[in-house]
């Protein structure tokens, strides 16, 4: 048997980023270990971040995007620190790398696990489960703007920030949206606008998503005003199966989407270059936690989610599917950080998920 050998970056970054990637790293190492040699990966990690930032003024070495290029996948933990402003940690960074490998499609499931309670009532009686599509490349975060007439003095500057909205970047992350609704049990998918406000932009968003629609006819659909989509969220979350956004909106509502689930630290994420001209990042939706950083209580089930969609993009979604399975054993026997109501660590989570990967015997089974 030939292994096949997959080349992924490390980047832990700030935080707790650290121990989640630390761990995420220790799971899948164990499950290419009980693959009978069918993969295995080879990891470098790269130590950017806050401290690198301290030591360089860059937040990554100048040539970092030349070095990722080879890369088959990027495997990220969180960004941000005390001593560096966010918007410096954040463009210097994850938003380099996403806008440098256009990685215009996030994913962010929203799954309810058993033993995690969730604030929903709701989710005592349906079975809740569905996806956000982030367009991940424009909209209100292109950067597009500046800060200006600060001579004016005190009370006198004035910030522009313009937000971008093309038909090539809305057509492709709503066919995306789309392609990926036809793969679900409920071909539904659910378009977020606020074109009453926004009558351009979002207008424009609303006559792509009108358009594209039309190519398929076996996906139900529906536009709703952000607003309106928040409260569904809450009071109506069974009707959901995708969510498509632009890149403020849907970073919002996927977060709402975890904390309904029970935490951020459940959360997972994608960052996809479909075309595949550039290495693709998964990474946890959760942040770097500076309060709880190096006590060994982050939850790693984020990252390990996310090493979950990483495996799917590599062509691997039976193992994939191992992790989520794993996942559910290890939160429905109890085993749960304190952000989800638990007393375990780190570390014991770590080997829970391990352990529940044995049980599930061949790759296949």
């Amino acid at each position: 048997m030939t292994t096949r050998t997959f080349r992924i970056a490390a980047i832990p970054a700030d935080g707790v980023g650290e121990e989640v990637v630390a761990a995420g790293r220790a799971v899948l190492d164990a499950l290419a270990e009980g693959s009978g040699g069918a993969f295995g990966f080879a990891w470098e990690e790269f130590p950017w971040g806050a401290r690198h930032y301290a030591e360089t003024g860059r937040m990554m070495d100048e040539d970092g995007l030349e070095r990722l290029r080879p890369f088959d996948a990027i495997y990220f933990g969180a960004v941000g620190w005390p001593t560096v402003p966010d918007h410096v940690s954040l463009w210097g960074l994850r938003l380099a790398i996403c806008q440098g490998f256009d990685q215009w499609a996030n994913i962010r499931p929203v799954h309810f696990l058993p033993g995690v309670r969730s604030p929903l009532r709701s989710a005592d009686d349906h079975e809740l489960d569905w996806v956000v599509v982030r367009e991940n490349s424009e909209g209100e975060y292109a950067g597009l703007g500046g800060r200006n007439l600060a001579a004016r003095g005190p009370g006198g500057e004035v910030a522009v920030q313009s937000s971008l909205f093309t038909e090539v970047g809305c057509e492709r992350i709503i066919r995306f949206a789309f392609e990926l609704a036809r793969t679900r049990s409920r071909r539904k998918l659910s378009s977020v606008t606020k074109s009453n406000a926004q009558q351009y932009g979002m207008v424009l968003w609303d006559e792509v998503f009108r358009r594209v629609a039309a190519e398929y006819p076996d996906v139900e659909t529906e536009s709703v005003l952000v607003d309106a989509m928040s409260a569904k969220f809450v009071l109506r979350p069974e009707d959901l199966s995708v969510v498509v956004a632009s890149n403020l909106h849907a970073d919002i509502l996927s977060d709402l989407g975890s904390a309904l689930a029970g935490s951020l630290g459940l959360a997972a994420s994608a960052n996809l270059n479909p075309e595949r001209r550039f290495p693709s990042m998964f990474e946890p939706v959760h942040g770097s936690a500076p309060d709880i950083a190096g006590l060994g209580r982050a939850n790693p089930i984020g990252a390990v989610g996310s090493a979950a969609l990483m495996l799917d993009h590599l062509g691997l979604p039976a193992e994939a599917a191992r992790l989520h399975r794993a996942i559910a054993a290890t939160t429905a026997a109890g085993v749960l950080t304190r952000d989800v109501g638990g007393t375990a660590g780190t570390e014991e989570v770590t080997d829970a998920l391990i352990g529940a990967l044995g049980t599930y015997g061949t790759l296949d089974g």
